[in-house]
């Protein structure tokens, strides 16, 4: 009887270890940050003011193109869209967030160029945007010649003022802000003479109801934006499991609804994706 017993705890023991084990293996590649074939939770960077990109709402909802395109990915990666943390990614915390740990990814509208290559590294491209003017309706120009005697707002650290400064109009008096709503704030109250950033947020923001009317885009095209998906430095593995997202998402038609459904209403015709190239 006592031997029975000892046995009956034998295999107990034996198939509580066999167990931990498998739950051990599975949380090891869970839990890790290096693209890992699965992982419990993601904290994403997104925007909170772009309407029709990403947008915080009232109800402390996110909607937007970035916002879905971020859900897809997370989805493919194993997360629950319950098991997505949402950051505030501002323009010019972007690279910092990614070298400190303080999100998984970034999607925020996120233009790739080589300087910020050096200190992180992308997925995608998942869109190409133009860049251009927001002004206020009846006071639009329509030639970039006239840039330089305009009093411009973009936002710190984006690509859009840093073409600004260099190469479109060195001469324009342009006014860093913190983030695009005050830029527009500036616009309506007439303190700057438009907004420069790409067409996409430019174009959100004209849509809104409150605007409607107020504001139109200057239709020019000031250069290509190659939004990006914003990873960690290096973190190979990562990249290939984000791109293979987004090149699923493109073939299964969810892109194209993704654009349509949120840019759709600012008059964007849902363009053709772009080629998936980085690290490739």
């Amino acid at each position: 009887m006592r031997a029975r017993k000892s046995a009956t705890l034998a295999a107990s023991a034996l198939v509580l270890a066999l167990t931990a084990t498998a739950c051990g293996s599975d949380d090891s590649n869970g839990g890790s940050s290096d693209g890992g074939d699965s992982k419990d939770t993601l904290t994403i960077g997104i925007k909170y003011d772009q309407p029709g990109l990403g947008l915080q709402t009232a109800d402390n909802d996110f909607t937007g193109f970035d916002v879905d395109i971020a859900r897809y990915v997370a989805a493919e990666l194993g997360v629950e869209e319950d098991d997505i943390t949402w950051r505030q990614a501002q323009s010019p915390e972007r690279e910092n967030m990614l070298k400190n740990g303080d999100v998984d990814f970034i999607v925020a509208t996120y233009s790739i160029t080589d300087q910020r290559k050096e200190e992180v590294s992308f997925a995608g491209p998942y869109f190409v945007a133009a860049q251009d003017l927001l002004m206020r309706s009846g006071e639009s120009i329509s030639s970039e010649d006239e840039i330089g005697d305009l009093n411009l707002c973009s936002v710190s650290g984006s690509t859009s003022a840093q073409k600004i400064q260099d190469t479109i109009a060195p001469d324009a008096n342009l006014q860093p802000y913190g983030g695009y709503s005050e830029c527009l704030t500036g616009l309506e109250n007439g303190a700057v003479d438009a907004l420069t950033t790409d067409n996409t947020i430019l174009a959100g923001y004209a849509a809104q109801d409150e605007h409607q009317g107020k504001f139109e885009l200057a239709g020019l095209d000031l250069g290509p934006e190659n939004y990006g998906i914003g990873i960690p430095k290096d973190d190979t593995e990562l990249q290939e499991k984000i791109n293979a997202a987004l090149e699923k998402m493109i073939e299964d038609g969810a892109w194209a609804e993704a654009v349509e459904k949120n840019l759709g209403p600012a008059g964007f015709e849902v363009p053709d994706a772009p080629e998936v190239t980085e690290g490739k």
